[in-house]
């Protein structure tokens, strides 16, 4: 990508971001929208919405219509906030960790995990801070979209830090008792579950029960 297309898309998301702001804080300015709209169209981006905030004159669009083409315009470029913009994602995150790190005892660790947003990773996403220090993202960071439903925030969650721990240790976790096999992270109804694949399939617990189909161990 050249300098000049590099400062277009770092500018376009500049706006994108004012733009989302001002729909969030319910104080969207129709000069960002505008702004916006423009950039877009230079780039040849040219879907109903962006066309119609071009070519009508702010001062005769409604402030209902301004913030209505406004999430269109968002939409059609597939602008996500990330977690600075939109905390209460991260939230939803920090809540699944602390049901998932009750399992974790079932493998051996012990003391308070914690969500680490990942600067590093494009885009932005988390990952998971042991105690130990050691930190868990294989497989790529949790995004900041996958943290609008609890329990996708925690299927992911749960999945993440299953293979990160067999990256880093080798060591199949968690494993049915009945079956002798790897139980994997499962939306069912609705919930979370760690879900057994032997007879056909079968919940092994709820995420963040394990505890009660395979005791606590220590050691990790």
């Amino acid at each position: 990508m050249s300098d000049v297309m590099a400062e277009h898309e770092a500018h376009a998301e500049q706006l994108e971001r004012r733009v989302y702001v001002g729909l969030r804080e319910d104080n969207l300015d129709p000069r960002h929208v505008v702004a916006l709209a423009c950039e877009l169209l230079d780039r040849s981006h040219c879907t109903d919405a962006v066309l119609e905030v071009v070519e009508r004159s702010p001062a005769e669009v409604s402030p209902a219509e301004m913030t209505a083409l406004a999430r269109r315009i968002l939409d059609d470029t597939g602008f996500e906030p990330g977690f600075d913009l939109a905390p209460e994602r991260l939230e939803v995150l920090r809540t699944a960790l602390r049901i998932v790190a009750r399992d974790l005892h079932t493998r051996g660790i012990d003391g308070a995990p914690e969500i680490e947003v990942l600067e590093d990773w494009f885009p932005v996403g988390a990952g998971v801070r042991l105690a130990d220090g050691e930190r868990l993202d294989w497989g790529g960071p949790i995004l900041p979209n996958m943290c609008d439903d609890p329990a996708m925030a925690l299927t992911s969650l749960a999945t993440m830090i299953q293979e990160s721990l067999l990256e880093r240790t080798w060591r199949v976790w968690p494993v049915c008792p009945r079956h002798d096999l790897c139980v994997h992270g499962s939306e069912r109804g609705g919930a979370a579950v760690w879900w057994c694949a032997g007879d056909g399939g079968h919940l092994l617990a709820p995420v963040g029960e394990l505890s009660r189909v395979l005791g606590r161990r220590r050691g990790g």
